[in-house]
C-alpha cells in the first residue's frame, strides 16, 4: 500500500555523549560553585544522530511509513545527509546553511546519571528559511522542537495548506508565550505533550487541559512508565504502556511515540490502536542507547505489539 508523505519538521542534531567514571559532587565544593572551575576526565564517549526530526523519521521509516525530514544542517552536516540517504527518508526538505554547525548537544554523565549539558543550536536557528510548501505532495505533518521563528513559520503554513499536523511543543515551549502558544494549538489539528509539558502548558497559556483539548482534534498526553492518554471528543482514552525488554535509555522514546501517531493518523487507524502502537515504538526504543540505534521494522513490531497487548497489529 502506498504510504502518505509525512513532512516531520524540527531539528536534526548530533549528540556527543560523555561518560564521568565518579560523581560531580566529589569534584564540585557548594561554596566555590561562584568561582567554579572543573575539568572532568572522560572514561567513555560515543556520538549519536540525533534531534527530534531524525529521531521521528527515523522510526516511521522503520514502520513503512512515507516521512519527508525538513531541518537545516550546517557545514558538517554531510554525516548526517548520507545517513538520511542511506536510510531511505526523503531529504527533500533538508537545507545546508553555509557558516554554521549542525545542531549539537555535549552532554557528561556521572555514576548517579547526573548531566551536564551543553546545546548549540547552530544551523536549527535558520530552520525558517525552510517553507511547507518548498516540498511537494505532503497529506500529514509534525512540528517538533526546532527555532523559535521556524516553528511559528511551519505551524503557520500547515495550517494555511489546509494540510493537518501534529503540534509537538516539547523543549521549545519557554521560547513562546502563553498568547502565541494558544494560537499555535488552534492551528493544529493534534497536540503531543509529555505530563510535564502538560502541566506547564497549562501554566503558560492559564488554561486547563480540558480546555487545550477541545482546541484540537486529539491531544497526547503521555506518561513514561504509567502508559499515555489520548483526550478526543470529550473522551479519554487510556492507553497502557507495551512490554519493554529491557530500560536502557529513554532519549529519544517520545520521538518513536510520535512516529506511531504519524502513521497511524495518516492511515486513519482509530485511536487505541494508534496510540498502541506508538507505545510499542517507545517500548522497543527504550532498550536502545541513543535515539537511533534501535532495530524498527514491521515484523518486529507486530510481534512486541502481539505481546504487550494480545492482538495482531497488522
Amino acid at each position: 500500500m502506498t504510504q502518505k508523505r509525512v513532512l516531520i519538521c524540527g531539528s536534526v542534531a548530533y549528540d556527543t555523549i560523555m561518560v564521568f567514571p565518579d560523581r560531580f559532587g566529589r569534584h564540585i565544593l557548594p561554596d566555590q560553585v561562584h568561582m567554579l572551575s572543573v575539568s572532568f576526565q572522560i572514561g567513555e564517549m560515543r556520538r549519536e544522530f540525533g534531534g527530534c526530526a531524525g529521531n521521528i523519521a527515523y522510526n516511521l521509516q522503520g514502520l513503512g511509513g512515507s516521512p519527508v525530514v525538513m531541518a537545516t544542517i550546517g557545514d558538517d552536516g554531510g554525516p548526517y545527509r548520507e545517513r538520511i540517504a542511506a536510510l531511505g527518508i526523503a531529504p527533500d526538505g533538508l537545507r545546508s546553511i553555509p557558516g554554521t554547525y549542525t545542531a549539537q548537544a555535549f552532554i557528561i554523565t556521572d555514576l548517579d546519571n547526573n548531566q551536564i549539558t551543553a546545546f548549540h543550536p547552530g544551523a536549527m536557528n535558520h530552520s525558517h528559511e525552510n517553507a511547507v510548501a518548498a516540498v511537494s505532495d505532503i497529506a500529514l505533518g509534525i512540528v517538533a522542537p526546532d527555532g523559535r521563528e521556524g516553528m511559528q513559520a511551519h505551524v503557520e503554513q500547515f495550517a494555511n495548506a489546509h494540510i493537518p499536523f501534529i503540534f509537538d511543543p516539547g523543549q521549545g515551549m519557554p521560547l513562546f508565550s502563553g498568547d502565541e502558544l494558544i494560537g499555535m494549538i488552534d492551528a493544529a489539528s493534534y497536540l503531543a505533550v509529555n505530563d510535564y509539558e502538560a502541566s506547564l502548558l497549562c501554566e503558560r497559556t492559564g488554561l486547563d487541559l480540558q480546555t487545550i483539548a477541545r482546541r484540537v482534534q486529539a491531544m497526547i498526553v503521555t506518561h513514561g512508565g504509567a502508559g499515555s492518554e489520548i483526550h478526543t471528543d470529550g473522551h479519554c482514552i487510556g492507553v497502557p504502556v507495551a512490554k519493554a525488554a529491557t530500560l536502557t535509555d529513554p532519549t529519544g522514546c517520545g520521538d518513536a511515540y510520535r512516529a506511531g501517531l504519524l502513521y497511524g493518523i495518516a492511515n486513519e487507524w482509530d485511536w487505541q490502536r494508534t496510540g498502541r502502537l506508538a507505545a510499542t515504538l517507545g517500548a522497543l526504543k527504550i532498550g536502545t542507547r541513543g535515539g537511533q540505534n534501535h532495530a524498527v521494522s514491521r515484523e518486529r513490531v507486530a510481534e512486541l505489539y502481539f505481546e504487550s497487548f494480545g492482538v495482531q497489529l497488522w
